[in-house]
């Protein structure tokens, strides 16, 4: 079976869809492994544009049969060879026989040996470490990996042969593993001596016996059967050898009466308490004053400069609630109670936002202990990783645990407290697995004075993670799970790969993954691979969930490591850069950035803003300099400085999640890395217990309804599904029936429709609002006929909860991937005598993005809802559809199939008033459509269904020019920009969903740059965006029209219909900037390759330039300067030299 070409392992059904795509024949065909059955097969084959999947199910004989529907024989077949060559004979019940195999591309040689990082490719050591000896002896693990290595090179086709032949028994594999693991015997025998020697004393007639004398033995391999009866010997005493030593000894005490003296239990040390902690603070415009926080006695002092004793003591029960300034980082609002009935507000302005996080954080930290919950709701987490370099640690890690150095680090009067949670994370570690947990263990004691447990240990070779909790949290934590994958060379060694924990915290599901992946400036997609492998692969949570994507089953997954993404710039430009503090220059040639960008890895995940320098490549025992040069036999190797150990985050929609700090260490010199932290405050949930005893009556139950739900995914198949639901508040899992509705108009997408009829009304176990508010509701897409998942959501209850039904929408999750979209509508009912609930620790922190109007000092208690704000870690509630990417569903009522050069609105100082723009805000940014013009009518445009059915439409620019595929990659279009259309045609011309979901799928994405219309910088970005979002489903004034009338000229960008970034005499478009440079013969290439507005122009890399067809050096180098030394603004005017003729 592994000879067979069109077998493709364990792909994904996105990818095979795409491989058959490419193939475009009727008749293709692979096989891939089942997504929903263990040990079963998917066979896929294109019939008109389709993909039609079906199962191949083994019997208990383990005889292979494609899955039929009740009533038909099935065919019955040996291998999966015999089973393929039958149904590629026509008449066999498939849509169209077997005729193209569609072969499995060969892997590159993975050459990964981990030679650039400094570490060892080798397992590690068989031999416990001690002290500061460091192991390297791996003949054992050597000899092993040798030997299986030539039975994969040399013996696999001969056993596969006798296999074909009807011989059963795999008489080279048995040979090969007899004599690989000939070394153990000896090894055994000796550990299984000991162990027989310690149970007799105990329970002589028990012993088993030895394993040599053990009969009935199979007469194939003897020596083989033999060291597998001792493993078992061994298993069995190791797991019965305690429970039998505990009962002896509980026998022993009851016969003789025996008095086990108290033994003392020696208590760990006392934390130590919290200092009191003075902040110098600005109130009102002159006067100064000082806030002394005192922790432990929950008070809060605040005294004028030049008095002596405190204006004002505010205990922490009277303190209502902090709010954050979004437009002055260093600025807080206090309000507090004053009296019964009136409240009162103080603004005090810090010397920098990293003192108004500590004085806020320790606020909150005196408002958790001195409530009156048995339950936190909120903890702190500690995420820490660090390539080692198979080097020793240094005595002291302090600065690592306690999140200071470089970047965005704790404040002095706050790096002391300890966290909840300590998760650590290590590659290339060479220390022994015990020796490593106590001496974290110790450091954490010497630094905190605290004794904190270890929740799990999950080792993969040099890849650990450690998980420590504090002593009062250990019985918070059940269900932990450990799992590790391999990602070295052809998925079997361990030198690459990942380790994951997961658990729960009372009622919160928390994981965990620490990995090393592929080295090299050049394996980026080896990376991606990496990523797509570990996320299918590693086992973690809930075992019911196992059908969902990794990063959906839970509350809050933080991924972290040596992910060995690099920066795509020449060595010295980093080195500039980095001497400058030039990191957005970096960060946006960085390839883990790029690749986020374009949705290869790590989806929706969040990564706190780099503030510090590259952590790799430094000389070891300095962080004054970066070694870049490796000498190697066959030549000199660059590794360029870059940010390689990285943490990132993805929490649950809904859910509390803050960063605090983001950094590196600068006093950690034994490794080429700098080890790198980061903290979190996290909102949790406890074991709810209802204050009411649930009612029998339906009134007295809470129920969640749905109105309708539709779904569009990418697929080639016209399978009907159905929908599953999965949630922690309900019994079990629940599912829908099959859609009502479903459409396919073009090739690669289908469209999905449930109805109110087909949809399960859902029954949670509890029924109180403060219970549901935490929940969420997991949901799968999965096909009748295959039950394979077609893509995954979460959605949160806490918007959906009331008497009408609410709005909601999502994206569809599948191994890592975007494979739709969803929304709907529901409403989650809650019984009236079941609504009470309470405000959350981490609630009464909020933000506001703007300044006050006035500085009101007094105003009422109800009042204080009013100016509270949502943290930004909290989306808003879906009210309307403020992203672009679901007017899929909308059908936009425009004429974009009809224009064969789509048009484009001209900025006009109209719309701005009837949208009450703020001043001076103009828009510069318009997402270039791909979807061209009534692809379906056009001959080209059928020629290229046909050719790639998941590009249905034509490629066609806001002009008209064609794109190849290989292009539209380099598009840098935000998702959320204007989509633009043609309002003078008549008539209901409206684009497809499935023309709009093609569209802002394959659009590579870019975040909104600071100061651009879109960006968040802007005090009223969320507005602007929703605005002109609004602006793409409405038509605007018939005036802001009147430009696209005229004639266009095709080789200048500065034409009618194009919205101006700047005015006067400074250049609004690439075109004009480039004709200031005397290089205006660059235009066309460079717009035909989408690099056509100034804000995006400025990020263009050489090898853009080349391929837009800047093919003289001078020429690309003159750009390049003349980009970096322009800001946004100055771009705006133009370079200030021509260069010589």
């Amino acid at each position: 079976m592994t000879a067979a070409s069109w077998y493709h392992r364990d792909i994904s059904r996105v990818v095979a869809e795409d491989l058959l795509a490419k193939a475009g024949k009727d008749g293709c065909f692979l096989v891939r492994d089942s997504e929903s059955v263990s040990g079963a097969y998917a066979l896929c084959l294109l019939f008109q544009r389709h993909v039609h999947t079906y199962r191949i199910l083994p019997d208990e004989e383990g005889l292979l049969s494609v899955q039929t529907i009740q009533g038909i024989q099935a065919k019955c077949f040996r291998t999966l060879t015999d089973l393929i060559g039958a149904y590629q004979q026509p008449n066999n019940g498939l849509v169209i026989p077997l005729l193209y195999p569609v072969n499995r591309a060969r892997e590159p040689v993975d050459e990964d040996s981990d030679g650039e990082d400094g570490g060892a490719s080798h397992p590690p050591s068989l031999v416990p470490h001690s002290g500061n000896i460091v192991g390297s002896t791996s003949g054992p693990a050597s000899d092993f990996m040798g030997f299986m290595a030539e039975y994969l090179s040399h013996h696999l086709q001969l056993d596969l042969e006798a296999l074909r032949n009807g011989n059963l028994q795999l008489r080279h594999l048995s040979t090969a593993l007899v004599t690989a693991c000939r070394g153990l015997h000896s090894e055994i025998d000796f550990t299984l001596a000991g162990l027989e020697t310690l149970a007799k004393v105990f329970d002589p007639p028990a012993s088993p016996r030895s394993p040599v004398r053990e009969q009935g033995l199979l007469a194939s391999d003897p020596d083989l059967e033999l060291l597998l009866s001792k493993i078992s010997t061994v298993n069995h005493l190791l797991s019965s050898l305690e429970k039998k030593v505990l009962k002896t000894l509980q026998e022993t005490v009851t016969k003789h009466k025996l008095a086990l003296p108290s033994v003392a239990v020696a208590h760990p040390p006392a934390a130590k308490p919290m200092a009191v902690q003075n902040f110098e603070v600005k109130v009102g415009k002159t006067q100064r004053a000082s806030l002394t926080v005192d922790v432990e006695s929950g008070t809060m002092a605040i005294t004028k400069r030049g008095c002596s004793s405190p204006e004002e003591t505010i205990s922490q029960d009277k303190i209502l609630q902090l709010i954050k300034y979004q437009s002055m980082q260093s600025k807080v609002r206090l309000v507090y109670d004053r009296d019964q009935h009136r409240s009162l507000t103080r603004d005090f302005i810090f010397q920098n936002a990293r003192k108004r996080e500590a004085f806020c954080q320790l606020l909150q930290l005196m408002k958790i202990q001195h409530s009156n919950l048995d339950e936190p709701d909120l903890i702190s987490v500690y995420v820490g990783t660090w390539n080692m370099g198979s080097a020793p640690p240094p005595r002291s890690m302090a600065s690592w645990l306690t999140s200071r150095g470089l970047g965005r680090t704790q404040d002095e009067t706050t790096a002391g407290i300890p966290h909840d949670i300590y998760v650590i994370g290590t590659q290339e570690n060479s220390l022994g697995d015990r020796e490593w947990v106590e001496f974290l263990r110790a450091s954490l004691k010497t630094l905190m004075s605290i004794d904190f447990r270890v929740v799990a240990l999950q080792c993969l070779w040099s890849i650990k993670i450690v998980v420590l909790v504090k002593p009062e949290h250990e019985r918070r934590i059940s269900h932990v799970n450990t799992s590790s994958v391999k990602t070295g060379i052809a998925n079997t060694l361990g030198n690459k790969g990942a380790v994951g924990v997961s658990f729960l915290f009372n009622g919160t599901s928390f994981g965990f993954v620490n990995c090393h992946l592929a080295s090299g400036s050049e394996k980026t997609h080896r990376r991606n691979q990496n990523y797509s492998d570990i996320l299918r692969s590693l086992v973690l949570g809930d075992k019911s969930l196992s059908s969902f994507d990794l990063t959906l089953r839970f509350t809050h997954l933080f991924w972290f490591g040596d992910l060995n993404y690099r920066l795509d710039m020449e060595v010295q430009d980093i080195l500039a850069h980095v001497n400058k503090k030039e990191f957005e220059a970096l960060l946006a040639v960085d390839q883990l950035t790029l690749e986020r960008e374009k949705n290869k890895v790590f989806l929706r995940f969040s990564e706190e803003d780099i503030s510090f320098p590259p952590t790799y490549r430094y000389e070891r025992g300095s962080r004054d300099s970066y070694v870049w040069q490796k000498f190697k036999t066959t030549g000199v190797r660059i590794n360029v400085p870059s940010w390689c150990d990285r943490i990132l985050w993805k929490s649950r929609p809904e859910t509390h999640v803050l960063c605090n700090s983001y950094g590196c260490t600068d006093d950690i010199v034994t490794s080429d890395h700098s080890p790198v932290f980061a903290t979190f405050e996290v909102g949790v949930t406890s074991q709810f217990v209802p204050r009411k005893a649930p009612g029998s009556s339906a009134e007295s139950l809470a129920c969640i309804e749905w109105d309708s739900i539709e779904v569009i995914v990418k697929t080639a198949s016209r399978s009907k599904c159905y929908i599953e639901f999965h949630s922690y508040c309900l019994e079990e899992s629940q599912r829908s029936g099959e859609n009502s509705s479903q459409s396919s108009d073009i090739p690669g997408f289908l469209k999905l429709s449930w109805s109110a009829k087909q949809l399960p009304v859902l029954s949670p176990i509890l029924s109180d609002l403060e219970y549901l508010l935490d929940q969420h509701l997991l949901l799968s897409i999965k096909g009748m006929d295959s039950c394979e998942s077609y893509g995954e959501c979460c959605i949160a209850m806490r918007s959906m909860i009331g008497s009408l039904a609410q709005q909601f929408e999502t994206f569809l999750f599948h191994r890592g991937e975007e494979t739709g979209s969803m929304r709907g509508w529901m409403k989650v009912r809650v019984p009236k005598d079941r609504r009470s609930t309470r405000e959350r620790l981490y609630e009464w922190i909020s933000f506001e993005t703007d300044e006050p109007e006035s500085d009101v000092p007094t105003f009422s208690k109800p009042a204080l809802h009013a100016v509270r704000s949502r943290p930004l870690s909290l989306p808003d509630a879906a009210s309307s559809y403020t992203n672009p990417a679901y007017f899929i569903f909308e059908g936009v009522p425009n004429t974009w199939a009809q224009c064969p050069s789509l048009s484009e609105p001209p900025y006009s100082p109209a719309s701005d008033t009837q949208a009450d723009r703020h001043p001076g805000h103009s828009p510069c940014r318009r997402l270039q459509s791909l979807t061209g013009a009534q692809a379906a009518s056009s001959s080209s445009s059928k020629e290229q269904l046909q050719r790639s059915p998941h590009y249905p439409v034509s490629e066609t620019t806001s002009c008209g020019h064609q794109l190849s595929l290989s292009q539209i990659g380099r598009h840098k279009r935000p998702k959320s920009a204007i989509l633009t259309r043609d309002p003078q045609t008549s008539g209901d011309c409206s684009l497809t969903a499935l023309h709009m979901a093609w569209c802002l799928s394959d659009v590579d994405t870019e975040p909104p740059k600071r100061g651009s219309c879109l960006g968040p910088s802007q005090p009223e970005g969320r507005k602007n965006l929703l605005r002109h979002t609004r602006s793409a489903l409405e038509p605007p004034p018939q005036s802001c029209w009147e430009g696209a009338r005229s004639q266009r000229d095709t080789r200048r960008l500065n034409r009618a219909g194009e919205w101006p970034c700047g005015s006067g005499d400074h250049p609004r478009s690439v075109g004009m900037w480039l004709s200031r440079l005397g290089l205006e013969q660059y235009e066309a290439g460079l717009y035909e390759n989408g690099w056509d507005d100034l804000e995006f122009f400025r990020n263009i890399t050489d090898q853009d330039l080349l391929d837009a067809g800047v093919l003289s050096p001078t020429h690309r180098k003159l750009i390049q300067a003349k980009l970096h030394e322009s800001s946004p603004r100055s771009l705006q005017q133009g370079p200030s030299l021509k260069p010589n003729p």
